[in-house]
């Protein structure tokens, strides 16, 4: 699925699920084999593939939903 991943005005990584009207905080990050694996506040888990720390922000990327 496509979600636009950005920062909020207190720093803290923020994604929108533009088909879901769904915006979560991240609440955790978690290194996988494929990329990384970000928790949001409402529980769900999407793994990004090329998510890395040096990743220009905000950006549109596809997530898999875990």
């Amino acid at each position: 699925m496509k979600v636009i991943l950005s920062r909020n005005d207190a720093g803290n990584l923020s994604v929108y699920v533009p088909k879901k009207d769904l915006e979560e905080v991240v609440v955790n990050e978690t290194a996988a084999d494929s990329g990384k694996v970000l928790t949001l506040a409402n529980g769900w888990e999407l793994e990004f593939p090329k998510l890395t720390d040096d990743t220009k922000l905000p950006q549109t990327m596809d997530a898999k939903k875990l």
